[in-house]
């Protein structure tokens, strides 16, 4: 797999955020973000990481709870001290953390229209609200919560921030998330006026990591939504 490593970028409010990127062996396609799911930059983030990378994409990986210094949390973590991460995290600083992120892009000459980002699980919730608030290529969200109801304070309902939706938008669900919610996303993200597609897998399959099947898909939908839209 493609080798990864860790940039520090200081912000203006004194904090630093940290990034773990990956280049591609061959020529730039462009640029990818990846967004981390709740337990944080953990090992199946970074093979998201180098996975992307070595399809080509420039990818990068801001750290989202830097402010708290709580990069990953182990698998010994409970839902409950995971839970209060999440809700401690403020919309505005994670959208200011992927500015930089997209920021860092564009200073390795990657242009918007080139940028993408994906996220899973909490990052697949900011990567759609990323792709209704910014100027970018292509967007995928893998089992983004707070589909109807906001999943932490100031973050927005995802069927609220679908119909923003200002590039070519993937999500992809399984299918113990409730039906009617996924339903409600799909109609929200088809108002946006851009190319949008949801699709649902098997409850076990649809994990980039799962030895099946539908993993397997499911990974190849990603790559071929970036080829197809990030051009």
């Amino acid at each position: 797999m493609t080798e990864i490593r860790t940039e520090t970028v200081p912000l203006v409010d004194g904090s630093e955020l940290r990034l773990t990127i990956a280049d591609p062996d061959g020529p730039v396609r462009g640029g990818v973000v990846v967004l981390h799911e709740a337990r944080g930059v953990t090992d199946s983030v970074r093979g998201l990481v180098s996975g992307i990378a070595g399809d080509g994409w420039l990818t990068v990986a801001p750290h989202l709870y830097h402010r708290d210094g709580a990069d990953e949390m182990g698998a010994e973590t409970d839902d409950a001290q995971v839970a209060d991460q999440v809700g401690r995290l403020d919309y505005e600083q994670v959208m200011s953390d992927c500015d930089t992120a997209f920021g860092w892009l564009a200073e390795h000459d990657v242009p918007s229209d080139r940028m993408g980002v994906l996220g899973f699980d909490l990052g697949g919730t900011v990567a759609l609200l990323v792709a209704a608030n910014r100027t970018l290529g292509a967007a995928v969200t893998v089992a983004g919560g707070g589909i109807e109801k906001a999943p932490a304070g100031t973050v927005p309902a995802l069927v609220d921030a679908a119909p923003e939706l200002t590039c070519p938008w993937l999500g992809i669900y399984s299918e113990s998330t409730d039906p009617a919610a996924v339903d409600k996303l799909r109609e929200a993200a088809a108002g946006s006026g851009v190319a949008t597609n949801l699709i649902v897998y098997p409850s076990t399959g649809y994990r980039f990591d799962d030895d099946q099947e539908s993993a397997a898909d499911a990974w190849q939908r990603v790559l071929n939504w970036f080829d197809s839209h990030l051009r």
